[in-house]
């Protein structure tokens, strides 16, 4: 089965996938499978068409399912494989994750008689082979990009969703999760991660204005300090380089707040640069946090001729490190009722507690900021979580389990 679609998989496009799936998971008694791919909102998940999807949409099947309030959507939340029915006479369903690495991209739902451990383990091989065709196609595919918008996008967010890398990543050292929103009208937010060798980069970028000249603004910032870094330049240099960019470009006119961060994962030392932003926040052991005071030189792009200080600090195995933008914590119901520092946090800390992998939490984090703001956001919200799991690489139960990598669940769970 995985061989065969490997291979064809090679000069496919992704209008076929659903329908070359359905071929060779045929081979292990797989009679129907449906793939159904996530909104870029995490809302809701649609079917992927092509013939055999069309033919399942013809008999019936949903082309849309909530996230919310489903089986097939506490799949994708909670990455656990979910019995949608018993097998009977004519085959169980099953809902099984969409996970690229630790990026989370929609559900499979399977259809078998079979019902042993070793259906189990050939239906998440199946699902892991998917959502790797999946990525490796959709950057060249408008289908796909059709597929997960409710709605058009503004050029600003066009712009942006192809800058950054994937929402989540994971490797045993750190564990990282993004979100942002609003996800079709972004103009200035950008953020961004990177490892080499023991030292994983982060950085979030906050460009002045709503428009698409932020996110123009966003892009050459961001694009400044890759190329910066990949030169081998340390985080005040980069940032340096980003102000001259800027300058360049704009004659000051233009300017873009951020932090520009290293994380030593050998030694959990946290080393940053603050260019006029909030803060970092560190959460620790999942009850307290605190903000890591350095101080703030001025926003990249305005050449005011503040010293820029290196600033340190030291990370105990299970912190989480928290950058953010003010469209988080700014958000307002009314005009004296900001969402708020201290509320973030302790959302953060609740979730947490509470056992769900972090690309959920901030998932939820986002629409509890939506809600705040009555779904119209004044600014863009993003946020960055970088979780370090220690000195020595963690079993990956660890990080699959904080970033909610597929599991089968036992079959009280299932049902």
């Amino acid at each position: 089965m995985l061989a065969g679609l490997l291979s064809a998989s090679h000069l496919m496009p992704l209008e076929l996938l659903s329908a070359k799936t359905a071929e060779h998971a045929a081979q292990v008694g797989f009679t129907q499978v449906l793939i159904y791919v996530a909104d870029l909102q995490g809302d809701v998940m649609r079917l992927l068409s092509g013939e055999a999807a069309d033919t399942a949409a013809a008999a019936g099947e949903e082309t849309e399912l909530k996230i919310e309030g489903t089986v097939a959507g506490r799949a994708f939340q909670y990455g656990q494989v979910l019995a949608g029915a018993d097998p009977g006479e004519g085959g169980g369903y099953w809902w099984v994750p969409l996970v690229d690495g630790t990026d989370r991209l929609g559900v499979l739902r399977i259809t078998t008689p079979l019902d042993d451990p070793r259906a189990a383990e050939d239906m998440k091989l199946l699902a892991a082979l998917v959502a790797l065709i999946i990525d490796s196609k959709r950057r060249s595919s408008d289908f796909h990009a059709r597929l997960t918008r409710t709605r058009p996008l503004n050029i600003a967010a066009e712009m942006q969703w192809h800058l950054m890398p994937p929402p989540t990543y994971a490797d045993g050292r750190v564990m990282i999760s993004a979100a942002m929103e609003p996800a079709y009208e972004i103009s200035g937010d950008a953020y961004d991660y990177a490892t080499a060798g023991a030292v994983v980069h982060l950085s979030l970028i906050d460009a002045m204005g709503h428009d698409t000249a932020a996110g123009l603004t966003a892009n050459l910032a961001m694009g400044a300090c890759r190329n910066a870094r990949r030169g081998g330049a340390g985080l005040v240099e980069t940032s340096e380089r980003v102000e001259e960019v800027l300058i360049e470009q704009y004659r000051r006119g233009r300017y873009a707040t951020g932090i520009l961060a290293d994380l030593d994962t050998r030694n959990g030392v946290f080393t940053w640069v603050n260019r006029g932003h909030h803060p970092p926040v560190i959460i620790r052991g999942g009850r307290w946090s605190t903000l890591l005071d350095c101080p703030p030189c001025h926003p990249m792009g305005t050449d005011l001729g503040l010293p820029i200080r290196l600033c340190r600090h030291q990370l105990e195995p299970g912190d989480r490190i928290v950058l953010y933008s003010d469209g988080i914590t700014e958000a307002r119901r009314t005009p004296n009722e900001e969402f708020g520092l201290d509320r973030f946090i302790d959302f953060l800390i609740r979730h947490h507690a509470d056992g769900l992998p972090v690309p959920e939490t901030l998932r939820r984090l986002i629409h509890a900021v939506l809600e705040h703001h009555d779904g119209h956001l004044q600014d863009d919200a993003t946020v960055l979580l970088c979780e370090w799991l220690g000195p020595t690489r963690r079993p990956t139960e660890r990080a699959a389990a904080l970033a909610g990598v597929p599991r089968t669940a036992n079959r009280t769970e299932q049902r």
